[in-house]
């Protein structure tokens, strides 16, 4: 700060603080406050000027009011030893006229032969570790979600929870399969589904392929018992036929008696 002078802006951070990581533009941004009734220009210089980007670079800050600076670090090839930074960047800041613009700022205004008063800041430079991304949740590790039952890791499952998981009904349902007439049910589809991905062992892919026999023949049952349904079926509607015609010739013929027996 120049001597015999007042703070025209505060300024915050007085650290810039970039979180280094190499190849990569990084910004951090700063905020200067005009806690005065005066209109105050401002400049910002660097000592690596190739290294970094001010926007904006100077200006005016009306009274009572604040303005951002953002600074941009160009993208590092490499990280310096230790992740120590030497550069350093000064805000000078001067009492200007009102209605003074940006484009009238100039470095002139900030000399001591322009015989004005001089505020000057020096900021430093800190590199900072990058923050690290976020761990993953696991599936189900959330409170109050409920526990998934997976057939690839082993557990203890009886031979009736093995059933409802594979083909997701119960086993009276499975008792009345030679009622239905689907081929592939759904739950089985998706069971070689997730059995192609995860991979099963040795005793649960045993446990399929029996499954997969009694379902085929559970099947086969069901096509039998419907052509021999068929079969009784038009046995009876023979049988119905038969007797209806039987009927009618004995009323004809007692028809027919009947009228001979009144002639005489």
């Amino acid at each position: 700060m120049g001597s015999n002078s007042k703070e025209l802006l505060g300024i915050e951070p007085l650290e810039l603080r970039f979180p280094f990581e190499t190849k990569k533009q990084i910004s951090c941004s700063m905020q200067l406050t005009n806690r005065t009734d005066d209109y105050i220009g401002f400049k910002v210089k660097t000592t690596s000027p190739k290294k970094y980007c001010v926007r904006p670079n100077s200006g005016v800050v009306p009274p009572r009011s604040t303005s951002d600076v953002i600074v941009a670090m160009q993208a590092q090839k490499e990280a310096p030893p230790d992740m120590q930074c030497k550069d350093k960047f000064l805000v000078q800041s001067v009492i200007v006229a009102e209605g003074t613009s940006a484009k009238d700022i100039t470095g002139d205004m900030f000399t001591k032969e322009s015989g004005n008063v001089v505020d000057e800041v020096k900021l430093k430079v800190v590199y900072v570790p990058p923050p690290k991304p976020p761990s993953p949740v696991r599936e189900g590790s959330e409170e109050g979600s409920s526990p998934r039952h997976s057939l690839s890791d082993g557990s203890n499952l009886n031979y009736q929870e093995v059933l409802q998981i594979l083909l997701g009904f119960s086993c009276d349902s499975l008792q009345m399969q030679t009622t239905r007439e689907s081929d592939e049910p759904p739950p089985l589809a998706a069971v070689k589904a997730q059995k192609d991905q995860d991979g099963f062992t040795s005793e649960t892919s045993a446990l399929i392929s029996r499954l997969t026999e009694e379902r085929n023949s559970a099947i086969q049952q069901n096509n039998k018992l419907r052509e021999e349904l068929d079969l009784v079926r038009r046995e009876l509607s023979k049988q119905n036929g038969g007797f209806s015609f039987v009927v009618v010739a004995a009323i004809a013929l007692l028809g027919i008696l009947m009228g001979f027996l009144m002639k005489r």
